[in-house]
């Protein structure tokens, strides 16, 4: 199957990622099948998407006079069985229970033809360990998104042991006709990146209020002051480039860690942007040019912020 062959996507649970999922393929012209076992929550889902696509209209995303015929795309249906026959693409996006990932997945082996892609939105869970008694497993992947999906460019696509290289590029493309920012892991890891990342963040946060030692309004606003205005540029793994990675291992080594990864770099002398390569390649620009251009966008995300939120919660 080619990316021109698929048309019909079926979108399985319409709750708090389903919804929005739906949203984003009709939006780019797919016929989308969004199917529930709720009645109420269909409807509900429909209420939602109206709502994103004027609000979306509202920032000019979207032309307000092609809402109704982006809402003409989804068809809402209880019924799985005669849905996942017209399918040329599915999106799992229900409860994160196995068994019940694993019951829909047989149903979507016996009637869904054997060239569709079966993609999970799973967060949490080894999909494919779950499902390794599904036939044609080559067609089987992970397609993670963000909420809201109407906003949150980026998707993570995860492949298991035996998902075939046509099933990961026919993937890519798909995203990418999205308008979306395909992130493909070398291998499926729970988590993915992102919620690996967000649980750690978590942890130490909740640590920080039950032993007392912040509040909820003091931890958010030290993050938005620092970190948000630091993370949309340099990401985490370049942010390591800027404080010189020699006084990363310093740091780590002073708490009796060791990080094999930095203390190779270190060796070789690739200290960051200090040195021109760390875990980035500068490509021979000298510090002074990236410091200046690293902080003329620091100094327009603190403006940004400081005028659009004032670093206050919603």
């Amino acid at each position: 199957m080619e990316l021109k062959d698929i048309n019909n996507v079926l979108i399985i649970g319409a709750g708090t990622m389903g919804h929005g999922i739906s949203q984003v393929y009709a939006q780019n012209g797919f016929n989308v099948f969004l199917v529930d076992t709720d009645e109420s929550i269909l409807s509900h889902a429909m209420k939602l998407i109206e709502m994103n696509l004027n609000l979306l209209a509202d920032f000019k995303k979207i032309d307000r006079d092609e809402i109704e015929s982006i809402k003409n795309k989804i068809t809402c249906s209880t019924d799985l069985t005669n849905n996942a026959e017209k399918a040329d693409v599915v999106v799992e996006a229900i409860k994160e229970v196995p068994e019940l990932k694993l019951e829909v997945f047989k149903k979507l082996a016996d009637y869904c033809r054997d060239d569709t892609i079966l993609a999970s939105n799973t967060s949490s869970l080894d999909i494919f360990k779950i499902l390794k008694a599904i036939s044609h497993p080559e067609r089987i992947i992970t397609h993670h998104w963000f909420c809201p999906p109407y906003i949150i460019p980026s998707v993570e696509i995860s492949p298991g042991r035996k998902t075939s290289q046509e099933t990961i590029e026919l993937s890519i493309k798909l995203h990418e006709k999205l308008g979306k920012i395909p992130i493909v892991m070398e291998k499926f890891s729970p988590n993915y990146i992102v919620n690996k990342i967000q649980n750690a963040i978590s942890g130490v946060m909740y640590e920080l209020m039950m032993r007392n030692l912040a509040t909820a309004e003091q931890i958010d606003l030290a993050i938005k002051t620092t970190l948000g205005i630091r993370l949309p540029i340099v990401g985490i793994v370049q942010m390591h480039d800027f404080t010189g990675l020699d006084l990363v291992e310093d740091i780590i080594s002073a708490k009796g860690g060791n990080v094999p990864l930095i203390s190779e770099k270190v060796k070789k002398g690739d200290l960051g942007a200090k040195t021109g390569k760390g875990h980035y390649n500068y490509k021979n620009r000298g510090e002074l040019e990236i410091l200046r251009k690293r902080d003329i966008l620091y100094l327009r995300q603190l403006e940004f912020l400081k005028e659009n939120t004032q670093f206050k919660p919603i």
